[in-house]
Parts: structure tokens; C-alpha cells; sequence
């Protein structure tokens, strides 16, 4: 079954998704609100009625029943409104958590997207500030159809009292509307380019934070922290101008209530003095006038909403609607199989021809790094089969005809960055917590030292990024966390560089251990790894130009010992 990720999604379509998915809870808040509304509005009609009988009738039983009525009207105001924006509330904040969901599902897709160049922080602005201004619009409509009961309400009872009074609230509403649709254009406009900005800022500080280790080391945080100063520094221009767009906005809606107030107000004293209106409706016309500003302010900033909404909205569409660059398939590859590479080309590669049987380990020695990266990121699918010439085929299946769910659960390349998050040891060893060999990767990848360092163990806290471990602890916790995936083949990718060489031996005999029968594919130029290996294949100017073991080719090639020695 599709999900709503893999269709087209503009942001009017976005909109119709979440109104569609809470129609039921948007009904019920709407009734609510409507209520509380119409009870508010009943309150100085309320009043002015029971003046209008008290003059007439002085008796304890009318004042009786007068505070009775306006009880039973403060009562309905509480409970509707309590439990109105209740039903509202959670179905604004579920409806986020789905938008979240997608938003990160359609920016953790291992398959290549356009995003049309959104970074990763960018992507997390959306799926957590636009997310939730998008699901906004859930209670933005019940808002709005809620004030809009209370005007319509208050123009009735004005015209039964006289019908200039009722259409001076209509005339004066639509006018009021009028002009500030108008002005809600520009805050959407402004504030998706704010959003946009600040997102963007935000991406420029992921960057850094990445990158602040060699950033240091070459002395270019400086120039980097004036580059992020410069983004910044533009999006707080852009929230400016929101700003003065929002409050000319606001200062603008509320003059022009407090003007039609006014002119209620006016109004209904100058029919009172003529003798047009009794007493009581002159009291219930004032209230009104009164009342009716907060009904009348709440309905005149709900198009600014819809505009916020939309826009947030448009910006969830830039990662909703884009594309995947291939459509992955539905077959699934023969559990235990091998791994091969046919012809491909891509970057450096020119036609890579090789084969990783069942439960072989075989090592790759690329005598140029680039050459080692771009088939790692072939085979990490981090390049769609159709971006390349050539097949990569699993189990006997081509891998453009299976599910990346598929290729995930059979087939695991651990780039040599591998990411670091910040939780314990444990965690970042085995995330699901489901892992029946966690013991044994840990002392398969050395890591045994940093976990008896610690009095935590494996629960020792690990900083964000790995902050608080060496280089050599992070790629061996990297390295356990591969190994207790424990996948039928494993891809490793230099996944020695950062630990000396006494370790890095004792690493290669524990892999190659620990992976016995399963299929496991090194690229490195490591010796101590090309040595445990039961074949070495040679990678060369894009292609492979050499296979044997490792003490062979030391004996025979003389290009490879001057590769691989150290």
C-alpha cells in the first residue's frame, strides 16, 4: 500500500489532507466553540433583556430567574470553550506528529531525492516548525467558523432592535475582512521567506558543528563563523520585516474593530436618545459593541494563520512532493546469497567485475581512495541504479528490483564516517536493543577497553557526535555496531584508519572470526585486513586489475607492496 509520502503534494493538497483526516474532531470543535461563541454573545443580550423586564417588572422572581439565565450562560461559555479547544488541541498535535512522521520518513529515505537543494537542517526546520504551523489550520477553521456564529448572532439581535444596527456589524464586518485579506497576502509571502531564511541559518550551524574539528585544525572557524554570521544575519532582517508586517497587521485590525464598536456604540445611543430603541436594547447594543471586538479580532487574524499555515504548508511540499530518482522495487533476494558487481561505472569506476560468494570474506585494496568510496556508495545504495552503468545484484537479483527495506535487512555498508548519536555506548551499539551478539561485536571491534574504562560500561554516556570519544573510539564503536547488525553480507569501509596498528591486527583476526560463513566485503588498504581476507581483489584506475591473497600479491606484485605496505 502507498503511503501519502510517495504522491504529489502541493501545499493547497497538503491543507485538504489534514481538514480530511480531523474532519470529525473539526465538527465537534466546531459545534463546541460555536457554542461558547453564541453563549458569549447571549450574555449582553442577556443583560439587556433583564433590564428591560426589571424596569417593567420589580420582582424577586424575574431577578431570580435572571441570574439563573445568566448561570446557566456563564456555565455553557466554561465547559463549551474547555472542552472545545481540548478536542482541537489534540487533534492539532496528532496531526503534527503525522506531518513529523512523513517529513522525516521522506528525509531518511535511503533512495536519492531532489529536494531541490534543501540541507539536512533545513529538512529538520520543516519537519518540526512547519509541521506544526501546518496542523495549525485545524484549529484555525473551527476559529474561524466560531466568530463568524458570534457576529452573525450579534447582528440579529441588533437588527430585532433595529435593522441599521444589524447592518452596520455586516457592512462593517466585510469591510473590515476585505482589508485584511489583503494584508494577510503579504505575511504569507514574507513569512515563507523568513521560514526559508531561518532554516537555512539553521543548516549553516549542522555544518558547523560537523565540520568543527577540521575547522579547527586549519584555522578556518573564523571565516566559517562569519559565513553563518552573514545567513543569520539575513534571516533576522526577513523575521523584521515579518514583524512589522504582523503589526501593522494587528494595529490595522485592531483600529478598524474598535472603529465598528465605536460606531455600534454611537449608533445605538443616537436611536436610544431618539426614542427608536428602549433602555434594554440600548444596554444589549453597547455590550454587544463591546463583546464583539474579541470575536471580531479572533476572525480578523485567522486569514493571517491560513497564510502562516499555507506557507509552512508550501514548505512541506518541497520534501513531500519531490520525486525519489528511481522507484525501488517489491522483490526480496535470497537470504544468505552473494554479492555481485557487474560492469559498473560511476565516477572513478570503469566497469567494476567482481564476485563475493556466500560466506566468503574478501577484501578490496583501491590504490586511489576516491575509487573505494564511489563503490561503497554504489552498493549503499546512496546511488539509485539507474545513476550508473552496470548491475549490482544480490542474491541473483538485480538490485533496482528490490525493496529498500530488502536490500537494508540483507545488505549493510558501514561508511568510515559513520555517525556517532549522542545516548550510551549500548545504544549506539544496538539501537533496537534486539542484537544477539552485542558481547561479541564489542570484543570483535576492540572496544572491550572503553567499555572497562568506564564504571557505566556500556551504558556510559555518549555526547552528541561522539564528542567525548577519541577518533580511534568512535570508528571502533562504529565498527560494533556494524558487526552486531550481524547481516547476512556486511560492506566495511575503511573501518580501521583511526586505531594503531597493534589493534587494527587484532581487529582483523576478530572479524574475520566473527564473520566466518557470512559473506563480508572489506575496501580497505589496510594489511593487517587484506591479510585475514581469503582473497584480495585490486582496484585500479576504475577497474580490477588483480585478485589472489594478500602474502601473494606482497610476493609478486610490486605495485601492491608499495600500495599497501606500511
Amino acid at each position: 500500500m502507498k503511503t501519502d509520502t510517495q504522491r504529489p503534494r502541493p501545499g493547497a493538497a497538503i491543507l485538504r489532507t489534514a481538514l480530511r483526516r480531523n474532519i470529525g474532531a473539526m465538527i465537534a470543535g466546531t459545534v463546541l466553540m460555536g457554542l461558547y461563541q453564541a453563549a458569549e454573545t447571549a450574555f449582553p443580550i442577556a443583560l439587556g433583556m433583564i433590564v428591560e423586564h426589571t424596569m417593567q417588572d420589580r420582582s424577586l422572581g424575574s431577578l431570580g430567574v435572571s441570574i439563573g439565565s445568566l448561570a446557566v450562560i456563564i456555565t455553557t461559555v466554561s465547559l463549551s470553550w474547555r472542552f472545545g479547544m481540548r478536542v482541537l488541541q489534540k487533534a492539532n498535535t496528532t496531526e503534527a506528529h503525522r506531518w513529523r512522521v512523513q517529513v522525516a520518513a521522506c528525509g531518511l529515505q535511503p533512495v536519492a531525492r531532489d529536494v531541490d537543494g534543501l540541507k539536512s537542517g533545513e529538512i529538520l526546520t520543516i519537519a518540526t516548525e512547519d509541521a506544526d504551523q501546518t496542523a495549525d489550520i485545524i484549529e484555525v477553521v473551527p476559529l474561524l467558523i466560531s466568530s463568524l456564529v458570534a457576529v452573525v448572532v450579534a447582528a440579529v439581535a441588533l437588527s430585532l432592535a433595529d435593522i441599521r444596527l444589524g447592518l452596520l456589524v455586516i457592512v462593517g464586518t466585510v469591510g473590515i475582512l476585505s482589508i485584511l485579506a489583503v494584508m494577510s497576502r503579504r505575511i504569507g509571502s514574507s513569512t515563507q521567506e523568513q521560514q526559508a531564511r531561518v532554516a537555512r541559518a539553521g543548516a549553516k550551524v549542522a555544518d558547523l558543528i560537523i565540520g568543527l574539528r577540521p575547522l579547527h585544525g586549519f584555522g578556518g572557524n573564523h571565516a566559517a563563523f562569519g559565513s553563518y554570521r552573514k545567513v543569520s544575519t539575513d534571516a533576522k532582517r526577513q523575521a523584521i520585516t515579518v514583524a512589522k508586517v504582523n503589526g501593522a497587521y494587528a494595529g490595522t485590525a485592531l483600529a478598524l474593530n474598535a472603529v465598528l464598536a465605536a460606531a455600534v456604540s454611537l449608533t445605538a445611543g443616537w436611536l436610544a436618545f431618539g426614542g427608536q430603541i428602549s433602555i434594554g436594547e440600548l444596554v444589549m447594543a453597547v455590550g454587544l459593541a463591546q463583546f464583539i471586538m474579541e470575536p471580531l479580532k479572533m476572525f480578523s487574524e485567522m486569514p493571517k494563520y491560513v497564510m502562516i499555515a499555507r506557507a509552512s504548508a508550501e514548505r512541506m511540499a518541497l520534501v513531500l512532493s519531490a520525486p525519489p530518482v528511481a522507484e525501488p522495487g517489491s522483490e526480496r533476494p535470497e537470504p544468505g546469497g552473494d554479492l555481485e558487481v557487474d560492469g559498473v561505472c560511476h565516477g572513478t569506476l570503469q566497469g567494476v567485475k567482481f564476485r563475493v560468494g556466500a560466506g566468503e570474506f574478501v577484501a578490496i585494496a583501491p590504490y586511489q581512495p576516491r575509487a573505494g568510496a564511489d563503490l561503497a556508495a554504489v552498493l549503499a545504495v546512496n546511488v539509485p541504479p539507474p545513476a550508473y552503468e552496470g548491475v549490482v545484484r544480490l542474491g541473483g537479483r538485480e538490485l533496482a528490483e528490490l525493496s529498500v527495506e530488502a536490500v537494508r535487512e540483507h545488505l549493510l555498508v558501514n561508511p568510515y564516517d559513520a555517525e556517532i548519536f549522542g545516548g550510551t555506548l549500548r545504544t549506539n551499539i544496538d539501537p533496537s536493543g534486539s542484537s544477539r551478539t552485542l558481547p561479541e561485536a564489542v570484543e570483535a571491534s576492540m572496544l572491550t577497553d572503553v567499555v572497562a574504562l568506564h564504571r557505566d560500561g556500556l551504558d556510559y554516556a555518549v555526547r552528541d557526535r561522539g564528542a567525548n570519544l577519541s577518533g580511534g573510539q568512535r570508528q571502533r564503536l562504529s565498527l560494533a555496531r556494524a558487526l552486531a547488525a550481524d547481516t547476512d553480507i556486511l560492506v566495511l569501509h575503511n573501518p580501521t584508519t583511526a586505531v594503531d596498528a597493534v589493534t587494527e591486527q587484532l581487529i582483523a583476526r576478530n572479524i574475520a572470526k566473527l564473520r566466518r560463513g557470512r559473506t563480508t566485503l572489506v575496501i580497505t588498504s589496510s594489511p593487517a585486513l587484506l591479510d585475514a581476507a581469503d582473497r584480495v581483489l585490486v582496484l585500479d584506475e576504475g577497474v580490477i586489475t588483480a585478485e589472489d591473497t594478500h602474502r601473494n600479491l606482497l610476493a609478486e606484485d610490486e605495485a601492491y607492496c608499495l600500495a599497501v605496505a606500511r
